[in-house]
């Protein structure tokens, strides 16, 4: 299929682009890469009269310090996180992550902003960079604002974004060298989005532990009773005990709201033994 008929614009600056978004009135729609957004308009599952290119703009490809936090632009290809085009301030993580999306056409063109803006909960950047308690920069007609990207990503392909607002980039936490991480997913195919995704960050220097399960409910899900578990020193012989398969049940049934005698959860729960086992023998 086609997508329906729309105007092209090629925004001049990331200002350009919202001013031309306000003008459309909710017509309008930003694109980047547009390795989801023109998918999604064949198949009649999106529509914009308008469609404002914002991927080529500099500013959006910035990368740079932030204070005690590093500022990756919205803009910036999976492609060029993985060829380490971008410093990585979660020392590998983010490359590893990169390098596991789809093909290599599609990382050559999809953005980490499009991929957090776009929402899925089978995506991988919305439940690796949650694990990194990673804030979103919005920037609309008002200014910009910071948001958690636990608050940003309301649910199932739902955020924060105005209509009339741009995600310009994320503030991500410069890990010290004691960190941990461990990042899997189970894919039935090459490419495509995953059926179960766990992305697990611990630095004890920071204070700080997450274990997040993707593709699981409408959102990325912070299984809080492991993170308690791993923050108080967790270590890779508890993996698979009593104290462990509790938390681990707990999470599961509670925070994510599935049934034990599901496969779904027998999956769920063999991505994350084996992600917390990896990060904690590191």
């Amino acid at each position: 299929m086609k997508a329906p008929s729309f105007q092209y614009h090629r925004a001049a600056s990331v200002q350009h682009g919202l001013e031309l978004i306000r003008e459309f009135a909710g017509t309008g729609k930003f694109m980047s890469g547009g390795q989801t957004l023109m998918p999604m308009m064949n198949l009649r599952l999106a529509a914009a009269e308008h469609l404002i290119d914002v991927g080529a703009l500099p500013e959006l490809r910035e990368t740079r310090e932030a204070g005690r936090r590093a500022f990756v632009g919205g803009g910036v290809t999976h492609a060029m996180v993985e060829d380490g085009k971008v410093r990585d301030p979660a020392r590998g993580l983010l490359a590893h992550v990169a390098a596991g999306i789809a093909y290599r056409s599609v990382r050559n063109r999809g953005t980490m902003g499009g991929s957090l803006a776009h929402a899925d909960p089978a995506a991988d950047w919305p439940c690796a960079l949650r694990a990194l308690d990673a804030v979103v920069v919005i920037r609309g007609a008002d200014g910009e604002r910071e948001l958690p990207l636990a608050d940003f990503q309301r649910g199932l392909m739902e955020t924060a974004l105005g209509e009339d607002e741009l995600l310009v980039g994320v503030l991500l936490p410069e890990l010290s060298p004691k960190a941990r991480w461990a990042y899997r997913k189970f894919c039935h195919k090459v490419g495509e989005f995953a059926h179960s995704i766990c992305a697990v960050v611990h630095d004890p220097e920071l204070r700080f532990a997450n274990v997040v399960l993707g593709a699981a409910a409408d959102k990325p899900v912070r299984l809080a009773n492991l993170c308690d578990y791993l923050a108080q020193g967790m270590t890779a012989g508890a993996v698979g005990g009593a104290q462990y398969a509790g938390a681990l049940r707990k999470d599961l049934t509670e925070a994510a709201g599935l049934d034990p005698t599901t496969y779904d959860y027998q999956l769920h729960q063999t991505i994350v033994t084996r992600s917390l086992a990896e990060a904690l023998q590191k």
